[in-house]
């Protein structure tokens, strides 16, 4: 009976993914048709996971290179998805290929797309956030398709363009020379060129750009990707509206809506969970946050050393920094001890409070769970209030604040411009990403995920090492005690940071600990932080409704030229 089930089962899939395969027959497809296969909480939650990391670095490169060619581009981004081991999108962006390894990638491609709406379509921010990113992830794939590749493309998709024939070519030659100017003769003897109505590609004809006859433009291959981008990104809109009308009864099951309403904000980095098996002696601590320390975790360390005092927030991401940097619990109590006794604490009260709550975080005292050091994302997203130090100050401070404080550590003006400009605009781990390259003189080859990936970066730096290649280590489960568990589908694998993922509720008991001495300390009842709500995570900048969908917003024009 039991082996008839799981034949039934496997026949059910088996078709369901020739059904897939029929539907996405070519590498760059348009995500007409949603999806309907079998699928695991596991196998759901890890394609989501991969495709918001390939999202994350396709918005890191181009915030770091956004004056650079399409070409340069392109191969900034090949590296770091290469170093990321994120395979899937790698064969994605090499050609448009049809053997085995393709149709799987294609699977994975089109199936976490969907999955990936459901988590998007919530608020404006994010809905902005996704189409930006899905439309550099177009831009990335359609660049690699051949001449052969895009005439397949268009005949799959019943697309109305057609390469100009040689002859066609050959009379106007003279007229598409003049209007290209960065292009030689032969090459415009050698690509195809497109035959689009005017109103297609407005801004060519405004800027000249184009050959125009008879209401006819005919532009480059570059051009004629922005064109289909355009259509690409209309689809991807009217779909994410599409989900947002399914989203409630999606959301009934609770597994699938504290998931993807965790997603944007998950980690998907090297787990820090586990402390090092070397020993950081506190005595070291304060030479360390001269390099060593990204600004979130060097701005705790500071107010603790001047003020004597770290609410509670502030305590526990600095404690579980220094478990994951190597730092014992003995060597962290006495840490403590010295500080908080300096201040208003008296001994009696340390011993008898502060210190249950370090050996909490060492996953000693309480339900022992091995807790995770802060992610970027939730240094970045966690609440502060009036008092409090924790958080990101490329996030909470106000530009001339932060401008001050980079300049007293050390920066140059120029340089310490250059960092603002980047949190100015809300990307806050490039701005921490450039904070390291300046401080260590040298150019950084990944992305900034985690303080504890700062720290780790900054003592191969100074020791004159290269960075081992990353291992993709397994996903960090909730409540879980032991590392994680290694996962192998399609190459790659993530760390979740579980403590975002639901919204802090494993934090509860560790939470109520320290809330109950603030209130004791303070007299004031301190709130503590409510699970990440998308909707309400807006940038400062946008003040559009969130009913409002400007074409320019999301204009494939701007991609560069």
């Amino acid at each position: 009976m039991i082996n008839s089930r799981q034949n039934y089962l496997n026949a059910k899939r088996f078709s369901a993914d020739l059904a897939l395969e029929h539907i996405i027959p070519h590498n760059v497809c348009f995500y007409l048709i949603p999806p309907i296969v079998d699928l695991t909480i596991d196998e759901f939650e890890k394609l989501a996971l991969e495709r918001l990391k390939m999202l994350r670095l396709l918005e890191q490169v181009t915030a770091k290179n956004p004056k650079v060619s399409s070409e340069s581009w392109r191969e900034a981004v090949l590296a770091d998805v290469n170093q990321a081991g994120l395979r899937t999108y790698a064969k994605l962006a090499r050609g448009n290929l049809n053997d085995d390894v393709s149709k799987a990638a294609r699977r994975r491609d089109y199936l976490s797309h969907f999955i990936l709406r459901f988590a998007y379509c919530r608020s404006e921010e994010l809905r902005r956030w996704f189409v930006a990113r899905e439309m550099e992830l177009f831009k990335l794939k359609f660049g690699a398709l051949s001449s052969r590749d895009v005439k397949d493309f268009l005949e799959v998709y019943e697309l109305d363009y057609k390469p100009l024939p040689d002859e066609e070519k050959l009379e106007i030659s003279e007229q598409l020379c003049a209007s290209t100017s960065n292009l030689t003769r032969l090459k415009i003897e050698t690509q195809d060129f497109y035959a689009v109505h005017f109103t297609e590609v407005l801004n060519l004809v405004r800027d000249r750009k184009c050959f125009l006859k008879g209401g006819t433009a005919y532009i480059t291959p570059d051009h004629f990707a922005h064109v289909i981008g355009k259509k690409h990104q209309q689809l991807i809109e009217d779909g994410l509206k599409g989900h947002l009308r399914l989203l409630p009864t999606l959301e009934i099951d609770e597994r699938f809506s504290m998931l993807l309403k965790s997603i944007h904000t998950s980690y998907t980095g090297k787990n820090y969970t586990v402390a090092k098996t070397g020993c950081v002696p506190i005595e070291s601590l304060d030479q360390l946050t001269k390099k060593s320390y990204a600004l979130c975790m060097r701005n705790v360390h500071d107010t603790l050393r001047a003020t004597h005092h770290l609410k509670h927030v502030g305590r526990m991401q600095y404690t579980l920094f220094l478990k994951a940097i190597g730092v014992t619990m003995d060597d962290a109590l006495r840490f403590w001890r010295e500080e908080l006794t300096r201040g208003k604490v008296p001994i009696e009260k340390f011993e008898k409070e502060y210190a249950y709550a370090i050996r909490h975080n060492y996953g000693k005292e309480g339900s022992r769970i091995n807790y995770s050091p802060f992610s970027c994302m939730k240094v970045i997203t966690t609440p502060i209030g009036p008092g409090e130090t924790h958080g990101c100050p490329f996030k909470n401070l106000e530009p001339s604040a932060l401008k001050m404080k980079l300049t007293g550590y050390g920066l140059t003006t120029l340089d310490a411009d250059e960092v603002v400009g980047y949190a100015a605009k809300g990307h806050y781990q490039i701005a921490c990403g450039k904070y390291f390259e300046v401080v260590h003189e040298t150019k950084l080859e990944e992305g900034i995920n985690h303080p504890n990936q700062y720290f780790e970066l900054s003592q191969l730096t100074m020791e004159g090492k290269e960075r081992p290649r990353q291992s993709q280590p397994g996903r960090n489960r909730n409540h879980s005690q032991q590392n994680s568990q290694s996962t192998q589908d399609g190459g790659s694998s993530f760390v979740m940071d579980t403590s975002t993922l639901n919204g802090a509720e494993e934090d509860l008991e560790l939470w109520e600990i320290m809330e109950a001495k603030d209130k004791e300390e303070y007299g004031a009842t301190y709130e503590k932080p409510a699970p990440i709500d998308t909707k309400k995570q807006t940038s400062p900048n946008q003040s559009k409704s969130t009913q409002e969908w400007e074409d320019d917003d999301f204009d494939m024009l701007e991609f560069n030229e």
